[in-house]
């Protein structure tokens, strides 16, 4: 995924939130992602760059993707063949919460918000086309092509800016809490996977994943603080 090279606005609140309205929506996205039902779509994007995150790593790494499962409760497959398994192992969470911090920059572009949401929609379709093959999977990916694209109907780019980086938050809000779900409960999973491929032990795994989602939510941080209105001291200066 591509980023414009385009600078983040320097003080407009319209384009970079404030810190008082960033832990707002982080309280909101807090909230959100532990709804019934209502969270069901944000779990899904979130297993979705999870799943995505592994295939990258796949290719990338020298091997090949076959197809990418989603299920309704959640979680996800990635099957592929070749490549190099702890880096493919460890991109899942990883890259969740990258992606999280992604969405959240690309809220922040000067312009382009739009064409972003039409990039992400995109490559929520060509992910579809190359590697969903059953239906769940299907109506899942789907979905989430509409939950990017849909918006674009939308004429103010305010509520755009706003939708997205409340979804990034979710995002990472999710990518931060699914890997220490697995402490404690013997579960099979990505962690139980390196600890078996590399003898280092799944809690180490778990605090890693956590540490990069912990690093994506500060670096969202920065950015406000960066970008937030700085005062500037006048002097006075008295004549003879």
């Amino acid at each position: 995924m591509f980023m414009p090279e385009t600078q983040l606005v320097e003080s407009s609140g319209r384009l970079v939130p404030g810190k008082k309205q960033f832990f707002v929506e982080l309280l909101l996205a807090l909230v959100l992602s532990r709804l019934p039902y209502i969270s069901l779509p944000f779990h899904w994007l979130e297993s979705y760059f999870h799943e995505l995150s592994h295939g990258i790593a796949a290719i990338i790494s020298g091997g090949v993707v076959s197809h990418i499962r989603l299920f309704p409760d959640g979680s996800g497959l990635c099957f592929s063949q070749g490549g190099w398994p702890v880096l493919i192992g460890f991109s899942g969470y990883t890259g969740a919460a990258l992606w999280g911090a992604l969405l959240f920059l690309m809220s922040c572009l000067r312009s382009g918000i739009r064409q972003s949401y039409l990039a992400l929609g995109i490559v929520v379709l060509l992910t579809l086309l190359l590697w969903a093959r059953d239906i769940l999977s299907i109506a899942i990916m789907a979905s989430l092509a509409v939950l990017f694209l849909l918006p674009l109907k939308l004429t103010y780019n305010t509520l755009l800016r706003g939708s997205l980086r409340l979804v990034a938050l979710i995002v990472m809000l999710n990518a931060l809490a699914s890997p220490a779900v697995l402490l404690g409960l013997g579960q099979r999973g990505d962690a139980s996977l390196l600890a078996d491929l590399t003898m280092i032990p799944s809690v180490i795994w778990v605090m890693l994943w956590f540490a990069v989602g912990l690093g994506a939510l500060y670096l969202c941080w920065r950015v406000i603080v960066f970008n937030a209105p700085r005062k500037v001291n006048s002097a006075k200066t008295s004549g003879n």
